[in-house]
């Protein structure tokens, strides 16, 4: 199960967990309501027949699927790609993560601009709205596998801090003051 907290404002090492003194966790249905992130539990061992994740896709029109796999071993420019997705940024696109295998956080702003921490384990998927500020980071594990789901052909472009004239950004701070909706599952 996914759990989620407020972070201490700390930037020197990305890959702990950072918690506040003591930590403020954050719910689940508390975390949508925040930020407008989603969750669902997947099984992760047979997610091809997983009954959730096929309504999911059917839903919200997810055409186009692939992996990616951050390890030392497995990524090109390794530290580097580490130092890009952990740079705040927003998408034009909402971002969906499947764990397949290992772990890893995401960040997200709250209304108040700090930052709420999510971390994944396999099986976690998440749903990150269009336009709200983010940033990716391994654990102490170094590790992760997960599926990449899109709408129609991958159009991946973060999009760096500041981006507030950006319509999507416009779009997320409007659905952030009036309340996230439920989408159709």
């Amino acid at each position: 199960m996914v759990r989620a907290w407020i972070m201490d404002d700390l930037e020197t090492d990305q890959r702990l967990e950072h918690f506040t003194n003591p930590p403020e966790f954050v719910s689940l249905p508390d975390l949508f309501k925040k930020t407008g992130v989603e969750y669902f539990k997947i099984n992760h061992q047979n997610f091809d027949s997983d009954v959730t994740l096929t309504n999911l896709k059917e839903a919200r029109g997810y055409s186009y699927e692939d992996e990616i796999t951050c390890s030392k071993e497995c990524l090109q420019n390794y530290e580097e790609k580490l130092k890009h997705f952990f740079t705040e940024h927003l998408h034009t696109d909402e971002e969906i993560r499947l764990v397949l295998d290992g772990s890893g956080y995401f960040d997200v702003r709250n209304h108040d601009e700090k930052w709420i921490r999510i971390e994944v384990v396999p099986g976690d998927l998440i749903i990150i709205p269009s336009g709200i500020y983010h940033r990716f980071t391994l654990d102490t594990k170094n590790f992760i596998k997960a599926k990449r789901f899109f709408i129609g052909v991958p159009v991946w472009e973060p999009h760096n801090r500041p981006a507030d004239n950006m319509d999507c950004r416009k779009e997320y701070l409007k659905r952030l003051e009036h309340g996230f909706e439920v989408p159709a599952n």
